[in-house]
């Protein structure tokens, strides 16, 4: 039989292929999910099963190793019938007895998610919440135990922020459940930040671990982003593009602890944005003032009557940098001294 030369470029066949291929990745991922699914709400039945035996039968825990070494003997090819991953199992019933919860997320991510989930925290709601982040935000095992670690549930919506009267309502709950208090800065290697400058050029400089810690959804525009007003210069510190916020984020970094006046310089910058970046079909640019320490009370007094949408947080540094960044006492001490310094001097001269 002749081949088959009725396929030309003309016929888009390399559109044909691609097209195919995307389709085959697709039904592979579907199906990894289904197999990822199916296991899991097995593992649970099976610990469900382990548990209601030792509590009817009073079997005790040596009854686990016996279970494993039958499986492992009926089921050679299966992995996961460990002693080990039984008790895992059985950890797992116990603490999620609701089947329902299990198959809307639980089974919906990796079971070593869920391991760490068991091993790592003890609240329920908590680990409904990281295992609800796993699975809108794709995290890796290693990116979840991170955000565990450094208690991301905990620093969620903790920023004092005028976003509720600033803000459309949908918009304004977004914007505050994105934002942490404070933002942990330890994956930072410095020996020592005095300036701004320098921590918004190490951030930079480890800008992925940044975007990591800023959360999902965050693209960064650029460092010391220049703006023209009136013919004047200005530059901002750090401007990000928001994908689910559909907005500008101008972010100010501050070494010290939070001042009234750092909002009005953040009003400049929002309304500027607004003015000279924001598309028609952008939402409101919201600002960040992340300073070293804030007094709640000040800095709500600060955003009152302050109308574009500014939130005011934290960051938290490596403590290698804490322990070499001024307090604002010691500055008050060294400007004393330099003054004294000068009066003195000032005095012999006169003398």
């Amino acid at each position: 039989m002749p081949p088959d030369n009725s396929l030309s470029p003309a016929d888009n066949y390399d559109v044909f292929l691609k097209d195919l291929k995307t389709r085959i990745r697709r039904a592979q991922v579907k199906a990894a999910l289904a197999v990822n699914k199916e296991l899991i709400i097995l593992y649970w039945q099976i610990g469900q099963e382990i548990l209601a035996r030792q509590q009817q039968e009073g079997w005790g825990a040596k009854v686990i190793d016996r279970l494993a070494k039958d499986l492992k003997r009926e089921f050679p090819d299966m992995k996961g019938f460990s002693p080990r991953n039984l008790k895992y199992m059985r950890a797992f019933a116990e603490a999620y007895p609701d089947q329902a919860i299990v198959q809307e997320v639980l089974a919906q991510i990796p079971w070593y998610h869920n391991q760490a989930l068991l091993d790592k925290l003890k609240a329920p709601d908590e680990r409904l919440w990281y295992a609800q982040g796993t699975l809108e935000n794709g995290w890796s095992r290693n990116i979840l135990v991170m955000q565990i670690e450094s208690n991301l549930f905990q620093r969620q919506g903790g920023a004092v922020t005028n976003f509720e009267r600033t803000l459309p309502p949908k918009q304004s709950d977004l914007a505050q459940q994105l934002l942490k208090d404070p933002y942990n800065f330890d994956f930072l290697n410095l020996t020592s930040v005095t300036q701004e400058r320098e921590l918004e050029k190490a951030l930079v400089e480890r800008i992925r671990d940044f975007l990591l810690e800023l959360g999902v959804g965050f693209s960064f525009v650029g460092s010391q982003y220049r703006l023209e007003v009136s013919g004047n210069e200005y530059f901002m510190d750090m401007l990000f593009y928001h994908l689910k916020l559909r907005c500008y984020v101008v972010i100010d970094l501050k070494v010290t602890e939070f001042r009234p006046e750092y909002t009005g310089k953040m009003n400049f910058y929002v309304a500027a944005v607004d003015d000279l970046l924001r598309h028609p079909d952008d939402q409101p640019t919201i600002g960040i003032v992340l300073c070293k320490s804030k007094d709640k009370t000040i800095a709500e007094y600060a955003l009152r009557n302050v109308n574009t949408p500014i939130a005011v947080t934290t960051h938290s540094l490596p403590d290698q940098l804490k322990a070499n960044l001024p307090t604002i006492e010691q500055l008050e001490t060294e400007l004393n001294a330099v003054v004294s310094e000068l009066s003195e001097g000032n005095e012999a001269v006169e003398e």
